[in-house]
């Protein structure tokens, strides 16, 4: 039988797959315009960010076997959370004022999915 962090940590890790796919769709077909309307610096040349939102929509696709099973996937899990962390660092930490959005943008998935899933 599931458990309720498990059904849980399932639900977070879903709406993070969406709400990644939010961000990065648009981001790789109306690139400019995206960024202009989340205030982030213009870039030179588009490539880099539809780049990212592509590498984006790729890992979010990485995440669905812990969605799907958290049990059976549970390294993936694990990893999932994990490059969730690694966002939180690279925004936050690294990166200048302006990006620091993304970085609590992560930073919102990672909480409650740490804490989920270290009560698995």
């Amino acid at each position: 039988m599931e458990s309720t962090a498990s059904r849980w940590f399932r639900r977070v890790i879903w709406l993070g797959i969406l709400a990644n796919l939010a961000l990065a769709v648009p981001t790789l077909l109306a690139t400019e315009r995206t960024m202009a309307w989340s205030g982030l610096p213009p870039a030179t040349p588009l490539l880099w960010p539809r780049f990212a939102a592509l590498l984006l929509i790729l890992l979010s696709l990485f995440y669905v076997p812990a969605a799907i099973d958290t049990t059976r996937y549970r390294a993936v899990a694990w990893l999932a959370v994990l490059g969730r962390l690694a966002g939180v660092v690279f925004f936050l930490i690294f990166q200048a004022p302006e990006y620091r959005m993304l970085g609590y943008f992560d930073l919102l998935f990672f909480v409650p999915e740490l804490a989920l899933l270290l009560t698995l």
